[in-house]
């Protein structure tokens, strides 16, 4: 088990101390990734290990999570296999996918809601008894497994549960702020209690960051405004790891439009409104009564892919057929209010406690930031450039391409918690215990790391915090939007060198506190605004969720992924390098072209 001492550090402030941890595999992130990785290691028999997260026990953003989790069981469709399901994952990536990976999860995930089924998580069940599935968008079959319209929430509930029957370690309200690494090898990690306002020094052998992704980076997003901030893809960047297809950034379909004038439904703006509300027959209209997906999409309708009815609501909007509150309407009033309640009980409930009956009326929908397919670049099991360092889940990149598929990033976080705890499981032995931090690392990095953040603290600077978190989020929805040109992206870079400016003079609280916590998402946030900002102004086509208005086809010379690292001189290095290709009985699905009869449901 992890062992805790008291130290302290010779410094310019004699009197910083923290506590060390000395633990084999530190896991940072307590959402669905990192409580099945964690799992996967006690079920292979490895007991130190400890999981950290930054909110309280089982306050994740996997619970935002509503519509289903993707895997071929054939509940409905007995056709569908696993290689259809990589077929679909690969199309809707746009073939920017790594197909290995993709391969990995959708072999992997029939088991896993097997599993799942075994471990007591609460889906929706046929009549038989079965785990039920549902259509989603963009997919061949009904093979989204779901739980109502909460199942993130019952995922997790089901891994916490499981992971407190295997009394797996865990520590919450810690928040990671830099990694230790010299470049080559990951020795553990700082990290702040926030509820105390001390440092830990974590020494570990392995780290695995479950950290989430970076969709908060924007104004308009579906995410709180203290978790995807980019931390996961940060802190692996600082630590000399590589960031790959972070142009990438999936504007979900439907969050909520409001007025946010309005105290009442302000906080409501750019929430989810989950796409199963379009699998379970909603339909999209414009002001003036029109459905418009049948000029966009006549077969698939408000059932494509997620990149293509995003940019055909702000193309309404933009043309002026939006409404009132910049949106469209989502309607399902055609469907029975028991049907409703029963398919999507936190969706009815949300909207009649705000006064609104989801069987009598439509609701206001726009594009929102929601998930970042691009993240850490890692190998087939999840490791990065740096030895013993991992990162799973939305931290990670090459599963969704340039356009995610509904229902692929429920399937991610457990597939790949799997398939890391396995590799990780294989090298832990007693003698590669409690491995010592370098004497070099101390004095170079940890030393310097708590002096700026002792120095952070209390800052008595011009500039508020939270100004300069939105001065980000506002930067990025105007410069790296749904709708991109260059001249818009290389203002949006010029921008940032503005923000940058003000970072080193802003007014901070004590350790531990809010601001003190925002302060540290801002230095997050600045790196992966720029490693956005930059990959985009680099992808001179159009590809997914990556729209260009000023190169609108996509080129085939363009089937590549963008890598982003830290220059040897300072600043940022981008490269490109060609996407592998499918397995031969991956590409025989794809030659097959399935594809769903959306015109089933109607």
């Amino acid at each position: 088990m992890s062992d805790t001492t008291m130290q302290s550090i010779s410094s310019s402030d004699p009197d910083i101390e923290y506590e060390q941890t000395d633990v084999s595999v530190l896991i940072i992130g307590a959402g669905g990734a990192g409580a099945r990785t964690a799992i996967e290691l006690a079920q292979q028999g490895v007991d130190d290990q400890l999981v950290l997260g930054k909110r309280g026990h089982g306050d994740a953003h996997t619970t935002w999570a509503r519509g289903g989790i993707n895997g071929a069981l054939g509940t409905h469709d007995p056709e569908d296999d696993w290689t259809i399901h990589a077929a679909d994952t690969l199309n809707e990536g746009h073939f920017i996918c790594d197909p290995e990976k993709v391969e990995t999860v959708t072999q992997q995930m029939p088991d896993r809601l097997r599993e799942l089924d075994e471990w007591g998580m609460d889906f929706s069940r046929t009549e038989d008894g079965g785990v039920d599935q549902r259509f989603f968008g963009a997919q061949s079959f009904r093979r989204t497994a779901f739980a109502g319209d909460h199942t993130g929430e019952s995922l997790l509930d089901t891994l916490v549960s499981r992971a407190q029957e295997l009394e797996i370690p865990y520590e919450e309200n810690t928040m990671i702020t830099r990694l230790i690494s010299d470049g080559d090898s990951v020795h553990g990690a700082v990290g702040i209690d926030l509820d105390t306002g001390e440092f830990t020094v974590f020494n570990a052998n392995t780290v695995v960051l479950a950290a989430g992704g970076y969709a908060a980076a924007y104004s308009r997003h579906t995410s709180r405004d203290d978790e995807n901030n980019g931390d996961g893809a940060a802190l692996a960047y600082d630590a000399g790891a590589s960031l790959m297809d972070m142009e990438f950034v999936q504007f979900h379909p439907t969050g909520m439009a409001v007025d946010e004038s309005d105290s009442e439904w302000a906080e409501w703006s750019g929430r989810l409104v989950t796409e199963a509300v379009r699998g379970e027959g909603g339909r999209l209209y414009n002001s003036e009564g029109e459905r418009f997906m049948e000029r966009y999409s006549p077969d698939q309708m408000e059932l494509d892919a997620r990149d293509v009815v995003a940019r055909a609501i702000a193309k309404e909007i933009a043309e002026g057929r939006g409404t009132e509150n910049d949106g469209v309407h989502l309607d399902i009033s055609h469907r029975d209010a028991s049907f409703i309640e029963e398919r999507l009980p936190r969706m009815y409930q949300r909207f009649a406690d705000l006064g609104v009956d989801l069987a009598e009326d439509p609701v206001e929908v726009a594009p929102t930031s929601h998930y970042g397919m691009g993240g850490v670049s890692v190998d087939e099991y999840g490791e990065t450039d740096i030895d013993d360092l991992f990162a799973i889940g939305e931290t990670m990149a090459g599963v969704h391409g340039a356009n995610r598929l509904g229902g692929n990033s429920l399937a991610e976080t457990v597939a790949y918690g799997t398939v890391t705890g396995d590799r990780i499981a294989d090298r832990v032995t007693g003698s590669d215990a409690n491995n010592t931090i370098p004497h070099s690392l101390r004095e170079n990095l940890i030393q310097p790391h708590l002096d700026e953040l002792r120095s952070l603290a209390n800052a008595d600077g011009e500039h508020d915090v939270m100004t300069v978190f939105e001065e980000i989020q506002t930067l990025m929805w105007e410069h790296a939007r749904l709708l991109r040109d260059q001249s818009s992206i290389e203002s949006g870079i010029d921008e940032l060198e503005r923000v940058q400016s003000m970072v080193s003079n802003m007014n901070v609280g004590p350790v531990g506190s809010e601001s003190f916590e925002f302060a540290i998402d801002v230095g997050f946030m600045l790196t992966v605004a720029e490693s956005v900002l930059r990959s985009a102004a680099l992808r001179t086509e159009s590809r997914g969720a990556h729209y260009r208005i000023d190169h609108t086809e996509t080129e085939s010379s363009w089937q590549k992924n963008i890598y982003v690292e830290q220059a040897d001189i300072g600043g940022m290095r981008t490269w490109t390098e060609s996407v592998d290709t499918p397995s031969p009985a991956v590409q025989a699905a794809l030659d097959e072209g399935h594809e769903l009869d959306y015109h089933q449901l109607e």
